[in-house]
């Protein structure tokens, strides 16, 4: 019998204008966690969507075989049936049902037509002791943390007896105590109940922790597979292999031109919408000089996402209070309008859901925030936009068929560089960036930090979130801390480190307690 569990034979798959797939040979050895990576638009995804069946056998060429038997999947019913599980980046969990109901979505536990709820319960209660989910399992998916989320994924996917199981991105939106947790349940379930699992991952050293082997994707072709079992395969040959060079440096060189304060938050409080006696934002100070990259770190839910769109015209929050100065005068944003209007910014973290139009294409996306530049008498000069569009495209290097395909159907990266033209073109003063590389590869992070730092250059304010510290560390000339809805340290980028920041947290928080157990 062979070793592999998997193995897909000479895939070949294509989409209007693009060939995603080139002949890809991918082979996964029974009982291994096997990572595959690649940059953005590489064809990980769309290679997965083959093997679950979410491209269906017909709409590609090539041979699926698993466990020694050829496959072609109509639909992902039909792999789920098979014993593949794929979970995908965005959870398909709905808000409003339990964990328990969650779990057995579409995989219902039934008698005679009728839900055994009972049964469901116990069988819920016993594969969240497995993947080490503490939570009740009457617990509201909305009322738990991403991290926890995946885990309901996780226990969803082994409820259906799966025997490979796919995760794209997994820790894409976890912290790293989160990540942590995750990659420790994939070994786990590796070592002790003999799972399979195929590992889409951005993070590099996440796959070398992890893998045992490692396939890299370029441009839809198979490039080579890493034996990472013995002596860890080096970052630098997997990013040579992913990007087509080598990248000596992750993050560009820039030497700052600093010149006067451009903008200030000062005394800003923010209220939860939801409850309007919690207190989100504590009276947070912060300023931004012209041409200088301002860092925001901190933990999930330090506050940093509710501040930003808070101050973005009161996008977030009720009850808010405080000044903004920008240029030295104080400014008022009521909404939204008002922000843009005053020369700020905002690319949100979650680009699909908040910062693109998914079904429009990139010449509407990109001029949307400053339509009024391409407009007269009300009537858009569609020349115009399409010229701005196509120059933007190649200023940013757009990866697309052109300027009239979807962003829906671009890649992470290249959606990314889609929201930062659409800001750009509505040449803001201030720009807030939160997680502007999340969920992107290494060669398309380096190419949005060239654009981050030319925005710096050309005099911008710029305020960057990130949870990567080692970013934050990389890019930014100055930053402040925050947690628990405050700042709680402020320090230049060359005096700072992981553990410096990290410190500060601890410290911030224990102070918390201890003021909490006074009081």
């Amino acid at each position: 019998m062979s070793e592999y569990i998997l193995e897909m034979e000479n895939i070949t798959k294509e989409f209007p204008g693009v060939v995603a797939l080139k002949d890809v040979t991918f082979k996964v050895k029974k009982g291994e966690i096997h990572a595959l990576v690649g940059e953005n638009g590489a064809g990980k995804s769309t290679l997965m969507n083959v093997l679950s069946g979410i491209h269906p056998y017909g709409s590609y060429t090539g041979k699926i075989i698993f466990k020694g038997a050829e496959c072609r999947f109509r639909n992902i019913s039909e792999s789920e049936a098979a014993g593949i599980a794929i979970i995908h980046q965005e959870l398909a969990l709905i808000p409003y049902l339990t964990i328990a109901e969650n779990i057995f979505l579409g995989n219902e536990r039934a008698k005679n037509g009728i839900i055994d709820w009972d049964e469901t319960n116990r069988r819920a209660i016993e594969l969240m002791k497995k993947v080490g989910l503490k939570e009740k399992h009457t617990a509201r998916i909305k009322d738990i943390g991403v991290g926890k989320q995946q885990l309901v994924e996780i226990a969803k996917a082994l409820s259906k007896n799966c025997e490979l199981l796919i995760l794209d991105e997994p820790t894409a939106a976890l912290n790293d105590d989160d990540s942590d947790h995750l990659l420790s349940l994939l070994e786990t379930l590796n070592k002790e109940h003999g799972l399979t699992c195929i590992l889409i991952s951005h993070k590099i050293h996440e796959v070398i922790k992890i893998a045992h082997n490692i396939t890299v994707l370029r441009d839809g072709r198979t490039i080579e597979t890493l034996d990472n079992s013995g002596e860890p395969v080096s970052e630098g040959i997997i990013i040579k292999d992913m990007v087509g060079r080598e990248l000596m440096d992750r993050f560009p060189r820039h030497s700052a031109k600093i010149g006067e304060i451009g903008f200030e938050i000062r005394d800003w409080v923010v209220h939860d919408p939801l409850d309007e006696d919690k207190v989100v934002i504590d009276h947070v100070n912060l300023n931004v000089r012209k041409g200088e990259i301002v860092g925001l770190a901190g933990l999930m839910g330090a506050g940093r996402t509710e501040l930003a769109m808070s101050v973005f015209g009161r996008a977030y929050g009720k009850k808010i209070s405080g000044t903004l100065i920008k240029d030295g005068k104080e400014i008022v944003l009521r909404n939204v309008s008002d922000a843009i209007a005053n020369g700020i910014a905002y690319v949100p973290e979650d680009r699909k859901t908040s910062g693109l139009i998914l079904i429009q294409d990139i010449k509407r996306n990109l001029t949307l925030a400053n339509l009024k530049a391409l407009t007269q008498n009300f009537v858009v000069n569609e020349d115009e936009e399409i010229k701005i569009a196509k120059d933007y495209r190649e200023k940013l290097d757009i990866k697309s068929s052109s300027v009239f395909q979807k962003v829906g159907n671009l890649s992470g990266g290249n959606q990314q560089k889609v929201v930062l033209s659409k800001w750009i073109f509505a040449n803001p003063d201030v720009l807030i960036l939160d997680e502007p590389t999340r969920g992107i590869d290494v060669g398309a992070k380096y190419e949005i930090y060239k654009i981050i730092i030319q925005l710096a250059e050309a005099g911008k304010c710029v305020i960057m979130i990130s949870s990567e510290l080692p970013e934050i560390l990389g890019i930014t000339d100055r930053l402040y801390i925050m947690n628990e809805g405050r700042i709680v340290g402020e320090m230049k980028t060359e005096e700072a480190t992981q553990e410096g920041i990290m410190s500060v947290i601890i410290q911030s928080s224990d102070r918390s307690d201890r003021g909490n157990q006074n009081a």
